[in-house]
């Protein structure tokens, strides 16, 4: 074994971390299960603390290749508020919401996500390997002028098909790029919404909204993608509108 893949080993080791043995199941139960669409708040403000700390474990969502396609807005001016209400078609869980957030995927910063990725490792020395996969993984993502690296990757992974290699999924045109950003920024906002339960305030995950209207509030380029607009504050009484349902768990499960 080389001296390398020696220091390697060890530093693995070193940093390896046990999972915490002591989680209350029943108060994690209790997050989820009492998380609702709450479309009424108080007039209740969110510490400042509280909506920072809901936000950064927003933040440690799984995400491919830590590259962490997202930007959370939390507008508090005024009169953007006012403008962003009126995007979201203005909805009670707009209106009386302590605070809005504008959640956005993005497509835009996979190569200056990469270089940081290789920039702030958390090892003394970036092992050659995570060198190399974050030089050639931005084109995992990208699809290029015209298409051209997408209908490339396309014709190549045919090929490879016909090899019978196993292939991870790839971008083959925009709209590939823009689900996988979007699948990772909603992981980001299911944390966000478990958060805040857990502090004890509520929120209601909006897509009903003016995407133009977002757009030009935020002045977001065309390779930033609001998904969604997240309200949150204290529940009112009258917040919730009916008892939660879910249909039987058969037409969802399948263990094959």
């Amino acid at each position: 074994m080389s001296k390398n893949n020696k220091t390697e080993k060890a530093e693995k080791k070193r940093y390896y971390e046990p999972a915490p043995q002591d989680i209350d199941i029943d108060n994690f139960r209790k997050v989820i299960e009492s998380r609702r669409s709450v479309r009424k708040f108080t007039d209740k403000a969110i510490p400042a603390d509280v909506l920072d700390a809901c936000l950064d474990l927003a933040l440690l969502a799984p995400n491919s290749s830590n590259l962490q396609p997202w930007t959370f807005y939390v507008v508090q001016n005024v009169d953007k508020k006012k403008r962003l209400v009126k995007a979201c078609l203005d909805q009670f869980a707009a209106k009386t919401a302590a605070e809005l957030i504008v959640c956005v995927a993005r497509t835009d910063r996979i190569d200056e996500m990469s270089k940081l990725n290789i920039s702030e490792f958390p090892l003394p020395e970036v092992p050659p390997l995570v060198q190399k996969y974050y030089k050639f993984i931005p084109y995992n993502y990208k699809t290029g002028y015209f298409n051209a690296l997408g209908n490339f990757k396309k014709v190549a992974f045919k090929v490879a098909r016909t090899l019978n290699k196993q292939l991870p999924v790839t971008a083959f045109n925009p709209a590939d790029a823009i689900l996988w950003a979007s699948k990772t920024t909603a992981l980001a906002c299911e944390n966000l919404v478990l958060s805040l339960r857990a502090y004890g305030f509520d929120s209601c995950m909006m897509e009903g909204f003016d995407e133009p209207m977002v757009r030009k509030l935020l002045n977001l380029n065309d390779q930033q993608y609001p998904i969604m607009v997240i309200g949150a504050g204290e529940r009112a009484k009258d917040g919730v509108f009916m008892p939660q349902y879910r249909f039987d768990r058969d037409l969802f499960i399948q263990k094959v």
